[in-house]
């Protein structure tokens, strides 16, 4: 059976496999509910456009980007998408888009409180001025979030999408994440990038631990 859901890291800290580039950032894309999105473009264009061609995966075929902060670690790698200036790019409200990253970007979707970018796929909305997370909402109330680097605090950006059903699982950058018990309410944690106790989170909750690294693929 197909799945309904399926994210592939494809720029992370660490290389899930051995054949890409591990580098300071994150980026994955996101296929679901017939689109397939870019999250975050890491830190470097080169590095992204290679591990992108050793995974198969084509710019070009993207329907939309999905930018979750304005750090260089995130937002890097926007030539990779360049080529198409038209592409829908969802920024938070506060993101400066003077810069060289997004100035020939002429469809750029500002956003402030939570949006609907379709039936099953939300941005949280922009968090303590900061960051925006992505909810993807499967069948049975089920929620699964991306997240860039969570500044605002993961238990913020769950509370944020848990108004679109249950919040099951979160993957991407923690931060400084130690509020261990918040854990106890998901099914999957996959704590990626810039995540500062991925050790602890592995060792105290193994059953839902899910290691990240470039190359790395969700199916649901």
């Amino acid at each position: 059976m197909k799945p309904q859901l399926r994210i592939t890291i494809l720029y992370d800290n660490t290389a899930w496999q051995k054949n890409l580039t591990p580098d300071w950032g994150f980026s994955c894309m996101v296929e679901f509910s017939g689109r397939k999105m870019l999250f975050d473009t890491g830190a470097h264009a080169d590095i992204l456009a290679n591990n992108m061609k050793t995974l198969g995966v084509d710019a070009r075929d993207m329907d939309l980007v999905f930018i979750s902060h304005d750090h260089w670690d995130h937002i890097g790698g926007m030539a990779v998408v360049q080529d198409n200036p038209e592409i829908p790019v969802y920024v938070p409200v506060s993101l400066n888009t003077e810069g060289e990253h997004f100035r020939d970007m002429k469809n750029l979707i500002r956003v402030d409180a939570a949006t609907r970018i379709s039936d099953k796929i939300w941005s949280t909305g922009e968090l303590k001025g900061i960051e925006h997370s992505m909810a993807l909402c499967l069948p049975d109330d089920e929620v699964v979030v991306v997240a860039g680097c969570s500044h605002p605090g993961v238990r913020e950006i769950v509370k944020a999408a848990g108004a679109f059903g249950n919040v099951t699982t979160v993957i991407g950058g923690l931060h400084g994440f130690d509020d261990y018990d918040l854990v106890k309410s998901l099914t999957r944690i996959c704590p990626t990038h810039c995540t500062q106790h991925i050790q602890e989170i592995a060792e105290l909750y193994p059953e839902k631990y899910i290691p990240g690294g470039a190359g790395k693929i969700f199916e649901f």
